[in-house]
């Protein structure tokens, strides 16, 4: 049978409202609008521009639950190009929101306007978003909780109150300065003046007796709290005293809870804690800082404080002075031990089965390394007038200029990149033993690794002792993966997978390599586009330790990359 005009054209709109009609069934739209903007902002007795959202440092914490979307407009007002990235965020088959500068999109340049769509799918937790532009990321970053469905609970008792505690790093002067300076002269970067606690220092800082957050709890009650580590460059010990934790999350998933003094996490990573305030009221300080797994590098080994307050407890003595609240015993600071005694006890919870048959079978070793100079000069200050480098499998990472590797692949854009990253190093070594100085200097290009869609994947992370053995905090954008073994060492592919954990594994979207030893992970390629995989140490990328998956489009539309959408930054 026909159907005339005026019928199509009624059916057409019933069939559009009944999609709207879907969509927010499905989940509610949140529209956000983000000004990036320098702002005056006063620490450690001085004041100095840097640049945040809406005014705010930290800046907006995003509260949405499974199934929503968010449109976020953001305008630049700042000097400096910017993107942003939804750190954590699968973004199924639109990459196009992922926000990494020349990798996904194209800067949102001075004055100019971008909005970010995407949706929540099958995700519920605490994530974070941030720029992912050079060092913007010091102070423009901001929570983002995920809560259940509507109906839906979290697998643990409801905690009487939730907080997010985001960790974070800070500098006398711009941070952008800071990078400028050490891209420029090729050493490594000058170290922070202070962490920070919800973008406080805290008052063991000199002249920074009121920069300390609060947490206010009441006796017997137990609070959730949402650790983030937005920290660029360090990962950190954090513990509150004379009070237990029960880790329930990680990086947006739930695990098996276990019960911890002290939480070690890396730049990148989030970890939702219970907290019972089961002790005296009084006045409890919470502390994070440097666990600093790189002998030999220079590191800010201060430490940042905020207050677990009971509400019945006499904040002030009878002279009017505040109680100083009791300090935690926190690991020393290159307590290798503890922190990889923490990360042992993650089993997930995850529905997700393991990947047992494995299709593609990588191995990427994580390197320092230094380039030689052939005369000295003021560009070649690193250990013996060499320049800092880094690279995976020995290639350092080149990000373009001139488009993105997204836009260049929808385009069919040549020269931007390749696909010909190593699915092995090209040497064999012995990779934590001592390594020769030949082996130090990378290659340099822009080179992708392909990936058929839904194929298995097992990578194998085998940090080096090229310059220094270092925990590499490894972000994977665009997916979750199950982290099956850890070890010290060169990775042995006979005896090693005997031991991997295939039942139970956490499952993470940052990892840290172990110190002088390796870390595998499996996934499922089921996220079509250009997935970037980096040390989310901001001073490592930025030496080139990263690469990108480009994950092959699957059958039908369903499977494969959006279109891009309207106004998408230029170069």
């Amino acid at each position: 049978m026909e159907l005339h005009s005026t019928h199509c054209s009624l059916f057409l709109r019933l069939f559009l409202m009944l999609a709207f009609t879907a969509c927010l069934a499905n989940g509610e739209i949140h529209h956000h609008q983000f000004v990036i903007q320098p702002t005056a902002v006063n620490r450690l007795c001085q004041t100095q521009q840097v640049m945040t959202v809406n005014g705010q440092f930290p800046g907006p914490t995003l509260q949405v639950h499974n199934g929503d979307t968010l449109v976020i407009k953001v305008t630049n007002a700042g000097k400096y190009d910017i993107s942003l990235h939804w750190h954590g965020v699968r973004q199924m088959r639109n990459p196009w929101a992922d926000g990494p500068e020349y990798v996904t999109q194209c800067p949102i340049k001075p004055g100019g306007t971008y909005t970010y769509r995407f949706t929540i799918e099958n995700q519920e937790g605490t994530l974070w978003w941030h720029a992912h532009s050079k060092w913007l990321r010091a102070t423009v970053y901001g929570a983002l909780i995920i809560y259940p469905k509507p109906g839906s609970s979290y697998p643990f008792l409801k905690p009487t109150r939730e907080f997010p505690l985001l960790l974070g790093e800070w500098w006398n002067r711009d941070p952008m300065q800071v990078l400028r300076q050490a891209m420029i002269t090729g050493a490594a970067p000058n170290i922070s003046d202070a962490y920070t606690i919800n973008a406080q220092p805290g008052d063991l800082y000199a002249c920074s007796n009121k920069d300390t957050t609060i947490f206010p709890v009441e006796a017997g009650e137990t609070i959730l709290l949402r650790i983030i580590n937005a920290a660029l460059n360090q990962q950190l010990f954090f513990a509150i005293a004379n009070h237990q934790m029960t880790v329930v999350e990680a990086d947006a998933v739930y695990t098996k809870p276990f019960t911890t003094n002290v939480v070690m996490i890396g730049p990148g990573q989030t970890t939702n804690v219970l907290v019972t305030a089961n002790q005296p009221p009084s006045r409890y300080y919470m502390a994070a800082t440097a666990y600093a797994s790189a002998p030999g590098v220079a590191f800010d080994n201060t430490t940042t404080t905020a207050i677990l307050e009971y509400k019945a407890a006499a904040c002030k003595s009878k002279n009017g002075s505040p109680i100083r609240p009791i300090l935690p015993q926190l690991p020393a600071w290159n307590d290798t031990n503890t922190a990889n005694a923490f990360t042992a006890q993650f089993r997930g919870l995850s529905k997700g089965k393991v990947p047992l048959e494995i299709h593609e079978n990588l191995f990427f070793t994580i390197n320092l390394g230094q380039i030689n100079c052939s005369r000295p000069s003021f560009r070649c200050q690193g250990p013996n007038n060499t320049r800092f480098t880094a690279s995976m499998n020995n290639v350092s990472f080149v990000f373009p200029k001139g488009t993105s590797i997204l836009q260049a692949l929808y385009q069919n854009t040549p020269g931007v990149f390749t696909t010909d990253f190593p699915p092995v190093p090209p040497l064999q070594f012995d990779y934590t033993g001592n390594v020769s100085r030949g082996l130090w200097t990378p290659l340099r290009g822009t080179k992708l690794y392909k990936l058929k869609f839904g194929s298995h994947v097992q990578i194998v992370l085998q940090n080096t002792n090229i310059f220094t053995v270092e925990d590499h905090p490894m972000h994977l954008h665009g997916y979750h993966f199950f982290v099956v073994g850890t070890g010290k060492g060169n990775f042995d592919p006979t005896r090693d997978p005997a031991n991997f954990n295939l039942v139970d594994p956490p499952v993470r979207n940052t990892i840290g390599t172990t110190p002088g030893g390796w870390v595998a992970i499996r996934f499922v390629a089921d996220n079509p586009g250009v997935w970037l995989m980096h040390c989310h140490l901001d001073v490592h990328i930025g030496w080139g330790l990263a690469m990108a998956f480009l994950v092959e489009n699957g059958v039908g539309k369903l499977n494969s990359i959006e279109a891009p959408p309207p106004q998408l930054p230029q170069c």
